[in-house]
């Protein structure tokens, strides 16, 4: 299991973007994912309270490498989309981003980290199991294919509650929330 203090070097500390970033965000984003956000859904993502886009910039300051977008729920965060850029995959930009996205969720008193991928994205799929989540279920024919077919979408979740902060390192929001006793399980 991925700890989270397995996370990367400092100077690719990821960092919240906001609004001045939508045009390096919209590049990403036709580079990296191949069902890109549109500038509506980003703009939303990044202007909304319950959101936080965070993002990991190119050694020029310029581009971004990676990106993650959390939503914070009633007692829960879901992680909506982490996406690294093709050329900068396998070097562990995911795995740190997913630890901030945790610590991050925690800071704002989640109870569990949620996700959803596309059933044949067995990468990804690997490395949420690595760093603890489970599947919970599948929405069937949830994502569109090429060919028009349904793909189906597998469901994951993470609990969060007594995940420590790795290396000091706190997010913005301040430090871990404990669990109210009088919300039940």
């Amino acid at each position: 299991m991925i700890s989270l203090s397995d996370t990367f070097p400092s100077d690719l500390a990821p960092v919240r973007l906001g609004v001045d970033d939508l045009p390096a965000l919209l590049t990403f984003e036709r580079l990296a994912n191949d069902d890109a956000w549109t500038e509506a859904l980003l703009r939303a993502a990044l202007t909304d309270s319950d959101y936080e886009v965070w993002g990991i910039r190119s050694a020029d300051g310029a581009g971004l490498r990676a990106t993650a977008v959390l939503a914070h729920l009633p007692f829960d965060a879901e992680l909506q989309s982490i996406c690294v850029l093709p050329g900068e995959r396998r070097h562990g930009l995911a795995r740190g981003l997913l630890a901030w996205i945790s610590q991050c969720a925690t800071a704002r008193g989640a109870e569990r980290l949620l996700l959803e991928l596309r059933e044949s994205n067995l990468g990804a799929r690997r490395l949420y199991e690595q760093a603890g989540f489970v599947v919970d279920g599948q929405r069937q024919g949830y994502y569109r294919r090429e060919d028009g077919r349904g793909e189906d979408a597998v469901l994951m979740s993470r609990a969060l509650i007594g995940v420590e902060l790795s290396q000091g390192r706190t997010p913005p929001g301040g430090g871990v929330r404990q669990r109210d006793s009088n919300r039940g399980s």
